[in-house]
């Protein structure tokens, strides 16, 4: 491999910016420092640039196999990339669903032939798969998802007993969707009865409520306290939710963390009138109250982790009626860009922007050796100029699904350079894919 010197960077790590040096050989950070006087093959003067360790996204659907006319691992990964995100942990909800040893390997053998971004993927759990479940290796998989709410790819898990299974003899952290069914389904039959089949998309937030996510979350919560689960509760939407959470303790000692992803940060209720069902997502993007909620208790360290929930569908499946139009949105390419453009609105410091998307995915999923900017770590490294704009357009989007809920907005920062496990993946729109990434290792 190259190696590579990078001059003159505002160096974004561990809660400070200073200006350094980074010195890459052999896919790792060599050297950190001022004034690196070493040779090297290639050399970045990045001078009035912001170098951030790469950020690691641990919820995205990349839809392979099976739902590959919606996205493939190599699409999505590369829309990562050029995103700043260098590391991804991808859900079980495919077809097949991820649900046995053999079709998880499948998914890593995918990513290891096309993916540029580094990879894991989670063992998804059913009703009635506890002893497959249970073989995880907990060295070599991101974690476990439930989906303790319905969702795309109907991978309800509702088995009480099953439940107090997986919670009491999990080795690994499980990652939960929550969202109370049974709320849902009340709700819903009030609406077909006000609405039939013309129900407004306002009103999906009143139909996946902030009470069918507060019981939901709850519950998850009193079995992990009950069985001293790892537990991480993924997208959550309510201001409500907050009150399960602490932040009275070290990350490194939490048992049960929270993830909000930027969708939630960014849209409200009343963004629907501009968006339509190209932002209906599960949970739902509700009123602003939520949003503002959030946005303070990531602040307060009661939500841990900035994700993105990446789910792609095709541009004509999501022009279909409310009850028709599946939920998701596509976001991994342009998540760095959307919190940073909070950085300069004044509402998130830029540390605090790398402590949630890149630190403390490395600390409670116990990644080996990444999500810092440190000697001796995979250089996972990020570029870019907080003072040029960057307009998001259908030919510099490259998910599959070829559209963003950003198309014609300009961000006010630009991602300009990628490195993946010490490969220039990405400089200035151009994509170097002569080295994909690597699987992630964890620490357990």
């Amino acid at each position: 491999m190259k190696s590579i010197l990078i001059k003159n960077a505002q160096l974004v790590n561990e809660g400070n910016t200073t200006t350094a040096d980074v010195l890459v050989k052999d896919g790792r950070i060599e050297q950190i420092g001022p004034g690196i006087a070493a040779e090297a093959d290639q050399t970045i003067d990045a001078t009035g640039l912001h170098l951030l360790p790469g950020a690691i996204d641990d919820q995205v659907h990349f839809r392979e196999p099976g739902l590959t006319h919606k996205a493939r691992i190599e699409t999505e990964a590369r829309a990562a990339v050029a995103g700043g995100t260098t590391s991804f942990m991808e859900m079980p909800n495919t077809v097949p669903n991820t649900v046995t040893q053999e079709l998880l390997e499948d998914k890593y053998k995918i990513a290891s032939q096309t993916s540029l971004a580094n990879y894991s993927f989670y063992m998804g759990a059913t009703n009635d798969n506890l002893a497959e479940v249970l073989l995880t290796n907990p060295n070599t998989v991101c974690g476990i998802k439930i989906f303790m709410g319905s969702s795309t790819g109907n991978m309800l898990v509702d088995n009480e007993e099953t439940l107090e299974q997986i919670f009491a003899k999990a080795r690994l952290p499980i990652a939960v969707h929550c969202e109370d069914e049974q709320t849902i389904r009340d709700n819903m039959a009030i609406y077909e009865e006000k609405y039939g089949e013309d129900i407004p998309i306002k009103c999906h937030p009143e139909i996946r409520n902030e009470t069918a996510c507060f019981k939901s979350s709850f519950l998850a919560v009193k079995l992990a306290e009950k069985h001293n689960t790892r537990l991480h509760i993924l997208h959550i939407s309510t201001e409500e939710e907050l009150k399960l959470f602490r932040n009275d303790i070290p990350l490194e000692q939490k048992r049960i963390t929270a993830e909000v992803c930027v969708h939630h940060l960014w849209f409200d209720k009343e963004d629907y009138d501009t968006y339509g069902t190209l932002i209906k997502c599960n949970p739902a993007v509700k009123e602003h109250r939520h949003k503002e909620g959030l946005l303070q208790g990531l602040l307060e360290d009661k939500l841990d982790v900035i994700a993105t929930d990446h789910a792609p569908h095709t541009w004509e499946e999501k022009q279909g009626k409310y009850k028709q139009a599946p939920s998701g949105v596509p976001l991994v390419q342009h998540s760095v860009q959307m919190m940073l453009e909070f950085v300069k609105q004044g509402k998130l410091p830029i540390e605090k922007v790398v402590e949630k998307m890149a630190h403390a995915p490395a600390i409670l999923f116990n990644v080996r050796e990444r999500g810092y900017i440190r000697e001796g770590y995979w250089a996972d490294l990020v570029l870019v100029d907080l003072n040029k704009p960057y307009t998001v357009t259908k030919d510099n989007t490259y998910y599959l699904c070829n559209w963003s809920p950003f198309e014609g907005h300009t961000f006010s920062s630009t991602i300009t350079h990628t490195f993946v496990s010490g490969h220039l993946a990405f400089a200035n729109g151009e994509f170097d894919e002569s080295k994909k990434g690597e699987r992630l290792l964890f620490d357990r």
